[in-house]
């Protein structure tokens, strides 16, 4: 059976990866045409996006990477900002 929750019960919900490592916590739904567009996580304490985003606060998380919604929430781990920072490293 659908179970229905208010979006505003979502809020300080905390996210996980599909891999099981902590993400953030949901600071805001972003709402568009009465339907969920996509998800203001912000990061927590030794979280993943804690580690990969340096200084930044948090990241929007677009709705169609959110995996499941419940007591927790799941989401992909390619939401993950990339730590990548386009150098090659030169082998001679």
């Amino acid at each position: 059976m659908l179970q229905i929750m208010n979006v505003s019960s979502t809020y300080g919900m905390p996210v996980f990866t599909d891999d099981g490592k902590r993400f953030g916590m949901i600071e805001e739904a972003i709402l568009e045409d009465n339907k969920v567009f996509g998800w203001r996580v912000v990061s927590s304490k030794n979280s993943v996006l804690a580690r990969s985003l340096g200084g930044a606060k948090g990241v929007i998380v677009p709705h169609q990477l959110i995996k499941a919604v419940g007591d927790i929430i799941i989401m992909s781990k390619a939401a993950i900002p990339s730590m990548d920072t386009g150098e090659e490293e030169i082998t001679e």
